[in-house]
């Protein structure tokens, strides 16, 4: 029998090793994330997925679940701050979702629908920096990248290449390719590669694909983010394979 936490009023089975937001997504419940992937150990870098736990605000990815916790998250507190690192996000990028064929694939426009971001909130940075389109097939927009460091952990984790990584501090910090030249094509990257697969945004791109799939078609185009992530959450199943979580799961 699994020990449970309150999430926003309702019970959260748990186990042993689970996070609060490992926890909650397993039994249905959504709380705004960005950099947590669950292929990987969460780092609480973006802090959307932040809550509030025996009054204390701390990143659901990175809280141990235990039991009797009084956890909250949706509530206007928690969503106001959401929307304002959304906004702070969309404005430190060149993030121009009309012309991106990122657009409907993308969780941080995604993350803006759900939370109902309507006004930009900053004065847009519009950093200038290179394109590298010197790999054949693939096409890398620095401008976009929002430092979730995912592709820097699949490409190192799961990919063993380590193509990727983040230089600099504060402002300055930004997203660089582990070669002497500095390009892309100088490494052993290929279209396989787990970090082909894991940028949140339209950093990284496949060439002569680009809009091959219609707006309106996409993945977050036909259901919201909040129902694409508890999709996606691994759950404990029991013997027979039905999972142990899932019951009154939207």
């Amino acid at each position: 029998m699994s020990e449970t936490f309150q999430l926003d009023g309702a019970p959260v089975p748990f186990e042993p090793g689970q996070t609060v937001m490992q926890a909650a997504l397993a039994a249905g419940h959504y709380i705004p994330h960005l950099c947590y992937h669950p292929e990987f150990k969460p780092h609480g870098s973006c802090k959307l997925c932040t809550v509030k736990v025996n009054g204390r605000t701390v990143a659901s990815c990175t809280m141990p679940a235990e039991a009797g916790l009084t956890v909250e998250s949706e509530i206007e507190e928690l969503n106001a701050l959401r929307r304002t690192l959304v906004q702070m996000l969309f404005a430190e990028g060149n993030h121009f979702c009309p012309s991106c064929e990122k657009s409907g694939n993308c969780v941080l426009q995604a993350l803006g629908y759900d939370l109902e971001v309507h006004t930009a909130g900053f004065r847009h940075l519009y950093p200038d920096r290179p394109l590298d389109a010197s790999h054949p097939d693939i096409l890398l927009d620095f401008n976009r990248c929002i430092l979730c460091e995912l592709c820097v952990r699949a490409s190192g984790e799961v990919d063993g290449k380590n193509v990727f990584a983040l230089s600099g501090r504060g402002i300055a910090k930004h997203l660089i390719v582990n070669s002497e030249s500095g390009l892309l094509s100088d490494t052993n990257i290929a279209l396989t590669d787990k970090a082909m697969q894991v940028c949140p945004v339209g950093v990284i791109l496949k060439k002569r694909v680009g809009f091959n799939m219609p707006i309106g078609e996409r993945r977050y185009d036909e259901r919201p983010i909040s129902a694409q992530a508890l999709d996606d959450a691994p759950r404990q199943t029991d013997a027979s394979g039905n999972c142990e979580a899932c019951e009154g799961t939207p």
